[in-house]
């Protein structure tokens, strides 16, 4: 796994070895990189259910001006720290020990928005509607923010408009703007 393009292009990552993570494709992640593009620039992102960090890394380096790391997962946080090591990237990081809807309340309470929020969480769990709602009840996207969903079969919400969609095999990448 590694940072496909950016000013971080070619750092390898580690983090295949997460018990409940499931690393991006590198060609999902072109892909899903590529139709958001032109939002990137000067972004605030979140990565949750960062797992590697893997697509927070990618942001930064095509140009998020900062991204906030949210994972439950005590080794997954000390992945995402040493992979910010590895990039270089630590001063444009904040990463957050918690679990999802601890990290929504605090993102809530602190009055932080967001231009890009990447949702990966695991397959199994089901949780991209609930996390939707959590999104929209506690206002924390900017206008014209942009949602980016890595999933298989969970059945979402239409609270956002749906802007762009793929599907590679069994995955899907939806894409909705606020």
């Amino acid at each position: 796994m590694k940072i496909i393009s950016g000013k971080y292009k070619g750092k390898v990552l580690k983090g295949f070895d997460i018990d409940g993570t499931r690393p991006t494709m590198d060609r999902v992640k072109e892909s899903m990189f590529a139709m958001i593009q032109n939002h990137l620039q000067d972004s605030v992102c979140l990565d949750l259910f960062a797992g590697s960090g893997n697509l927070g890394l990618e942001a930064l380096s095509e140009g998020a001006s900062k991204c906030y790391f949210v994972d439950y997962n005590p080794k997954a946080i000390r992945t995402i720290r040493k992979n910010g090591e590895v990039c270089n990237a630590l001063d444009h990081m904040e990463i957050i020990h918690k679990s999802y809807q601890d990290a929504l309340l605090f993102f809530q309470r602190e009055n932080v928005k967001f231009d890009i929020v990447f949702l990966d969480p695991p397959y199994q769990a089901n949780l991209i509607s609930t996390v939707f709602t959590m999104l929209k009840k506690l206002d924390l996207l900017k206008k014209d923010a942009l949602i980016v969903c890595e999933f298989e079969h969970e059945e979402l919400s239409s609270i956002f408009p749906l802007w762009k969609e793929r599907k590679y095999g069994s995955k899907k990448v939806y894409i909705y703007r606020v």
